[in-house]
């Protein structure tokens, strides 16, 4: 009898794993077509950017248009990711299907004429809006919805970065700090292995990065595995990167409220923002500071692959790309905040690897994952994400910078729909 019971419990787990397989191919395959499609387009704009640098002076035009576009067209589609993980946690009034082309086109916009923005939020809002539009058509109930929005969200991330692993736990650990409800694994795995082999199939590729050799004597490796100078300096530059992620958080959110209370016409917020990204570029001399920061404009330009090698980057140049982005992203300009994330991390990397006298490649991984980390409350997704991004020799290295500087953040990221389901620490 226990046998039987045993056997039914299996051949109904079966079933339902394989029913959420049928599911997820369809939902994952058009969210990484889609991905594919706008990281198509997103390089496209920005070299051509790079042969007409003079674009950035119709920043503030491409603001103004972004900004009647979602006020004439958005409806609540404006909230962003913020809408996706309230409609994740509580069903409401739904994600629209105009989120996912809305804010592809506005992205690019945003980086055609030089905002200061990232990908990752364009890719999570197209997982969340076509994930809605399948749970209707596939008539799924209040329970089994939100679980096909979690598996969108992972599908769009892992996607747009290549890193499924991290797409999966992802989705489930930016809905609350602290903790992850795994019913919605399985689907999550699926979608996003499923949405990265799809951008693959497009012929879309990613960036590579690679950690140099350790050089650091271990005066002490009779007795531990780790080095313990070496990890004395990875707590200190982790610290640092955990407030550089509350930096970022509380200037998003800040500049976007002073905007807001500065003028009380909103079409003025856009322009005004704009024109303070080109008297910024105007100040420095230089556009480093200007859209992904990943790929260069010009010999010697400061970007996220540059930051891993020595004097790839200046010593303020995390500060300024902190800035850059916080007024692109709070005066209404789309995209995301991750990979700008990535840019500050990995340069303030390696402003520490100077000052601590530390493997520079290995604190700009270290900086580009904890910085992430501590902005998004993440630090088990960007732990991973280490792993698939730069291998596992160093994974001990990068769990300890990230889960530091994730208690060095506080508890307000970059979103504000996040709950706290366990605080941090209990004070």
């Amino acid at each position: 009898m226990i046998d039987k019971i045993f056997l039914l419990e299996q051949v109904r787990v079966l079933k339902n794993l394989l029913r959420w397989t049928l599911i997820i191919l369809p939902v994952s395959i058009a969210i990484g077509s889609m991905v594919a499609l706008f990281l198509w387009l997103l390089h496209l704009c920005i070299h051509f950017r790079f042969e007409h640098p003079w674009l950035l002076y119709f920043l503030p035009l491409a603001g103004l248009l972004i900004h009647f576009a979602y006020k004439l067209y958005g409806k609540n589609a404006e909230r962003g990711n913020n809408l996706i993980i309230d409609e994740i946690h509580q069903p409401g009034g739904g994600i629209p299907k105009r989120m996912a082309p809305l804010v592809l086109l506005s992205t690019v916009v945003t980086h055609l004429f030089g905002g200061s923005a990232g990908r990752e939020g364009t890719a999570v809002q197209i997982g969340g809006s076509i994930a809605q539009a399948f749970s209707k058509w596939f008539h799924l109930n209040e329970k089994e919805t939100p679980v096909l929005l979690t598996a969108g969200v992972a599908a769009g991330f892992g996607a747009v970065f290549g890193t499924p692993l991290t797409g999966a736990i992802f989705a489930l650990e930016v809905l609350t700090i602290g903790r992850i409800q795994y019913q919605a694994i399985f689907p999550c795995l699926v979608a996003s292995l499923v949405g990265d082999l799809t951008v693959s199939a497009w012929q879309v590729h990613h960036t590579s990065y690679r950690i140099d050799a350790i050089d650091i004597p271990n005066y002490f490796d009779a007795y531990f595995s780790l080095n313990p100078l070496l990890l004395i300096k990875v707590v200190i530059a982790s610290i640092a990167f955990g407030l550089a992620s509350l930096l970022f958080a509380q200037m998003v959110h800040r500049m976007k409220h002073l905007f807001l209370s500065v003028f009380s016409k909103t079409w003025i917020v856009p322009m005004v923002g704009g024109l303070t990204i080109i008297l910024l570029t105007f100040i420095l001399g230089k556009p480093d500071y200007l859209s992904l920061g990943v790929d260069a404009e010009y010999n010697g330009a400061i970007t996220i692959p540059s930051a891993f090698q020595a004097g790839g980057a200046d010593t303020w140049s995390w500060l300024w790309k902190t800035i850059y982005t916080s007024v692109t992203l709070s005066s209404g300009f789309k995209g995301g905040e991750v990979t700008p994330l990535f840019y500050i991390g990995a340069t303030l990397g390696n402003t520490l690897s100077t000052l601590l006298d530390a493997p520079v490649s290995l604190f700009a991984a270290l900086g580009f994952l904890a910085v992430f980390a501590g902005a998004t409350n993440t630090p088990l997704a960007c732990t991973i994400m280490g792993v698939e991004l730069f291998g596992g020799e160093y994974v001990l290295y990068f769990a300890i910078a990230c889960y530091t500087a994730y208690f060095f953040s506080g508890h307000n990221g970059i979103y504000s729909a996040q709950k706290i389901g366990i605080k941090k620490l209990d004070a």
